[in-house]
């Protein structure tokens, strides 16, 4: 039986295009026959002429909308996560979520009535990246005495022709903040080590961006048999995103931003080709694995409110 998938998408910024792209390459290049809806406030924009033709049908918000969905798409601003969620999971079987799953972790999940028999997937990028996955499939991180994280880049340049006053980043109560923003290092982190034992946490706004929300957040954890440091920030003029391990015989630099594995001691550079889009489109080939039952879900919606209470309250 040829399989077909009827996928609604809420939320059409900028990650929900790239979404929207890549559903449409994985689909097409597995041969696999599809229609993509697209749910929206009353007030959106006008979709970009190159997106409109990979989608079947427009609703806006609560007016009738099917509720046979295979899939749903959830990426709209992070505070509305909650709610979207608990509005629509009865029109879909399932449901990928875009990270952070929640902007707060009092949110109870037992109040969504999620079907048990559904997946529930939040967005993990940086898994996908080729450095993130040669650490995890080819370092021995048992013999990691310390690991050091940082993830440093100035706010106003993340998203050009826009003011970054008036994004969500600015605002904690629009889900804005380091702690959760940047809360794909301790994704990674718990992806790696497992969780933690113990975590301490500093963070606050320090800097003179005009926010909110913190823009520097300072962690340390323990774990069994090594110490961890994660910092991020809002404010770095040069952007650093590295994973810094720490053996008895080598320092290695896991350096997202250039794709390289960097062996200081041995003087030895991995570099790897892949852009942003790269491990982007292998994330969306994996849900629709997951949705197969080819792969297991790793960042199910339970695990990614634990990452979340570390990220956010530096609790386990």
């Amino acid at each position: 039986m040829q399989r077909r998938y009827k996928i609604g998408m809420i939320g059409l910024g900028s990650i929900g295009k790239r979404h929207l792209i890549n559903i449409d390459k994985v689909l097409r290049s597995r041969d696999v026959e599809y229609s993509i809806d697209v749910i929206r406030r009353k007030n959106s924009r006008a979709l970009d002429e190159s997106l409109s033709e990979l989608i079947s049908n427009v609703y806006i918000e609560h007016e009738h909308i099917p509720d046979d969905y295979d899939v749903i798409f959830i990426t709209n601003p992070t505070h509305l996560h909650y709610d979207t969620i608990k509005e629509f999971c009865h029109k879909a079987k399932n449901m990928f979520i875009e990270k952070p799953v929640f902007h707060k972790t009092s949110l109870k999940l037992s109040d969504l009535s999620l079907d048990t028999k559904g997946i529930y997937y939040v967005a993990c990028p940086l898994r996908y990246t080729e450095v993130i996955q040669y650490v995890k499939n080819k370092i021995d991180l048992n013999s990691v005495y310390s690991a050091r994280v940082i993830c440093s880049s100035f706010l106003p340049d993340w998203r050009p022709g826009l003011d970054y006053r008036e994004t969500y980043s600015a605002h904690l109560d629009q889900g804005g903040g380091v702690s959760i923003d940047l809360i794909h290092e301790w994704d990674y982190m718990m992806y790696l080590f497992g969780k933690p034992k113990q975590v301490l946490n500093f963070r606050g706004k320090f800097s003179r961006l005009e926010v909110d929300s913190d823009d520097l957040s300072v962690y340390i954890a323990e774990y069994e048999k090594m110490l961890a440091e994660v910092h991020l920030d809002y404010f770095g003029r040069k952007p650093i995103r590295e994973l810094q391990l720490f053996t008895a015989d080598e320092t290695i630099v896991a350096d997202i931003i250039n794709s390289e594995i960097r062996f200081l001691n041995e003087n030895k550079v991995i570099q790897f080709s892949e852009d942003r889009n790269s491990y982007q489109f292998k994330e969306i080939a994996n849900f629709f694995d997951v949705l197969e039952d080819k792969v297991n879900n790793e960042n199910d919606i339970y695990t990614a409110l634990a990452t979340l209470k570390i990220a956010k309250e530096g609790k386990l």
